[in-house]
């Protein structure tokens, strides 16, 4: 049966309709997403305030914390309502946007790390020019071309599937208004939506592993070109922990995304998605902060200045 889903909204089944489990999800989630605000929200704030911090790769790591606060707050406040209150309904028009919302900082959050590899490739490789090429203007030239490409993906995406007609019943297997879980509600063909995600999905994540492949096999040749072993050790230092978050988004994302739809349960799925929408926008402000002396002194001076 087909239905006006702009009229009717959808319903979000969530992760569990066990009363006992759902206050306990509440709680961890909860926590998580108070760490998230303040480790996000903070380390923007002290990048801002420090000037020993104005590089471009802190101005980097500022956009992808704002990016990481972004993205946990379109899926989690919503999460924790529904698993409070049991009220699993959304509008037509509030799943879109949460929907719109999510492509634009997905996207751009590849396209940061993309550009945090190319940083991190002129800083090793071509010192001599690297405040050439990284000038004020070209890192905020960077960052907007971040932006504007996953404002082009949702445009496109969420146009197409806003000329959908979906059909009863409208649940969505999920706590999130994700593509794939409403893509499969659609009474209308959906090829052509399809076609676009693939497409515009698909060039954002090779363009952008292509960029940090290349960026890091050029900047291991580089390295083990360094005669001292402290050299080296510099050199592996500040390409760590953008390794670490690289590792955890674009793993967990392809999982998610780039598995046969027939694989994989729902659980498991949705424990994948937990993983990417609140745990790394959590993770990635620690990794930084805990591996980085920079951040750690510029830190422990603002503290000192406030006692």
């Amino acid at each position: 049966m087909e239905n006006s889903s702009i009229e009717t909204g959808f319903i979000l089944l969530g992760m569990t309709d066990n009363p006992q489990l759902a206050v306990l999800l509440f709680g961890i989630f909860f926590i998580v997403y108070v760490v998230t605000v303040l480790g996000n929200l903070g380390l923007v704030v002290l990048i801002r305030v420090s000037p020993r911090l104005h590089t471009p790769m802190y101005f980097f790591l500022s956009n992808l914390s704002f990016l990481d606060f972004c993205f946990s707050s379109i899926t989690t406040p919503k999460t924790l309502e529904s698993l409070l209150s049991q009220l699993q309904g959304i509008s037509f028009f509030a799943c879109v946007t949460q929907m719109s919302l999510f492509i634009i900082f997905a996207s751009a959050e590849c396209n940061v790390l993309a550009s945090m590899a190319y940083d991190r490739y002129t800083a090793i490789c071509h010192p001599l020019v690297y405040h050439i090429t990284m000038s004020r203007v070209h890192c905020l030239l960077l960052v907007v071309g971040c932006y504007l490409g996953g404002l082009v993906n949702m445009v496109a995406v969420t146009t197409s599937i806003t000329q959908l007609s979906f059909c009863q019943p409208r649940v969505i297997p999920h706590f999130f208004c994700d593509i794939s879980p409403l893509l499969a509600l659609a009474c209308s063909n959906p090829w052509l939506t399809q076609i676009l995600v693939v497409g515009c999905g698909g060039f954002t994540l090779v363009t952008s592993i292509v960029v940090i492949f290349i960026s890091y096999i050029s900047i291991l040749v580089t390295i083990l070109g360094i005669p001292s072993s402290s050299g080296k050790q510099k050199a592996f230092s500040t390409c760590a922990s953008h390794l670490t978050a690289v590792g955890l988004y674009y793993g967990t994302t392809m999982y998610t995304y780039l598995q046969p739809s027939r694989h994989g349960s729902q659980a498991g799925n949705q424990m994948v998605s937990v993983f990417y929408t609140m745990m790394i926008p959590m993770l990635n402000p620690l990794i930084y902060s805990l591996r980085n002396q920079e951040v750690k002194a510029a830190l422990q001076k603002i503290l000192r200045c406030n006692l």
